[in-house]
């Protein structure tokens, strides 16, 4: 493991096209890496669309569950007008703010790959007073370049045809990257690099992973995959937003970006379990592994609905702190999935024996 290999897969990851309940092309990428590189003692995908996989340990007393989650939030097309525009309702959480103008990527039916430009009334045809207000999503469309309904319909683009707002992969400075669908690429990057390193390294508790779907929309994959896997201690791996940026207040920040990964104690779907914290804690401290503490009680994971599995699961969440989340393009230092992935691998460990 080293920061070259992170960013390769962070930038395959960031690529695909996986919008929450139409996740196939992460799932097929994701499933084939555990395969063909010999990952997992057992792999599958389940009913909902789940990648899960299953690790043995030497006594496997303890199942820990890694959860990531594969789909991004997107959009959905309502309506195709008789002039070939396409009218669109969101999927995930967007902000309507930042809609207009930005460039998109959509597949049809038969997994063609079109761009197109988020549009509503031109700014010189609106009052001043129009301009002051937000434009509802209700009052925009995607144009494809195309002219007509009858066009778009040969082109197997459809009503349900998905798409998101598109932003390439590219680098910055001090070891940081942007690129879109961070929110949870980057998770499913951590598990895949804990999976490697546990090919060749024994552990005594056996290790779960699912890679979730529809996490962005109510976090459904891990319910089922959770209630399949019978886990007995869980940590969802997430993205989650560092607002290190001017003016927000010290107080008023989560997390930063640049300082490990974060360690949440509460958010508004779970207050984490203490004794899985501390495990993390004493094991970060024991390996001098940088961490930093998620301020409650901003968002909400997927471990929210894991630890309602079957009779309960003690869960809590870790994450790679990243600016700018649900926007066309998110922003975070490699370094900090390093870390992130180094934390998890010696909790698997355990060395400090918590």
């Amino acid at each position: 493991m080293n920061i070259e290999s992170i960013k390769e897969l962070q930038k395959k990851l960031s690529d695909l096209l996986g919008v929450s309940g139409h996740e196939e092309e992460v799932r097929t990428f994701i499933l084939e890496e555990i395969e063909n590189r010999g990952l997992a003692d057992k792999s599958l995908i389940d009913p909902l669309g789940n990648v899960l996989a299953v690790k043995e340990g030497t006594n496997g007393q303890n199942r820990i569950l890694l959860d990531a989650h594969i789909d991004e939030i997107g959009f959905m097309i309502s309506h195709i007008d008789k002039k070939g525009f396409l009218h669109f309702v969101s999927i995930g959480g967007w902000d309507d703010r930042i809609l207009l103008g930005q460039s998109v990527i959509l597949k049809s039916g038969d997994d063609q790959v079109f761009h197109g430009i988020i549009g509503s009334k031109p700014p010189h045809l609106t009052t001043i007073e129009e301009r002051k207000k937000v434009v509802n999503i209700s009052n925009m469309y995607i144009d494809i370049g195309m002219t007509s309904e009858d066009e778009v319909l040969n082109n197997n683009i459809n009503i349900g045809s998905i798409g998101t707002l598109f932003s390439p992969f590219v680098d910055f400075p001090n070891g940081m990257v942007r690129g879109k669908a961070f929110d949870d690429r980057t998770g499913c990057n951590v598990l895949l690099h804990i999976m490697m390193l546990l090919k060749e390294k024994e552990h005594s508790d056996t290790v779960l992973f699912n890679f979730a779907v529809q996490e962005e929309v109510g976090g459904f994959g891990a319910i089922t995959g959770a209630y399949e896997l019978k886990p007995t201690m869980a940590i969802a791996i997430e993205n989650t937003s560092a607002a290190d940026v001017p003016g927000i207040k010290d107080s008023e920040n989560p997390l930063s970006i640049g300082k490990g990964p974060a360690i949440t104690v509460a958010d508004r779907s779970v207050i984490s379990n203490p004794k899985v914290n501390k495990r993390l804690i004493k094991n970060a401290e024991y390996e001098n592994i940088q961490y930093q503490y998620k301020k409650p009680m901003y968002g909400g994971t997927d471990a929210g609905k894991i630890q309602f599995s079957r009779s309960g699961v003690p869960s809590t969440v870790v994450s790679v702190p990243c600016r700018y989340i649900h926007s066309p393009t998110s922003l975070l230092k490699l370094d900090d999935i390093y870390k992130t992935i180094q934390l998890i691998e010696t909790f698997i460990r355990n060395p400090a024996k918590i």
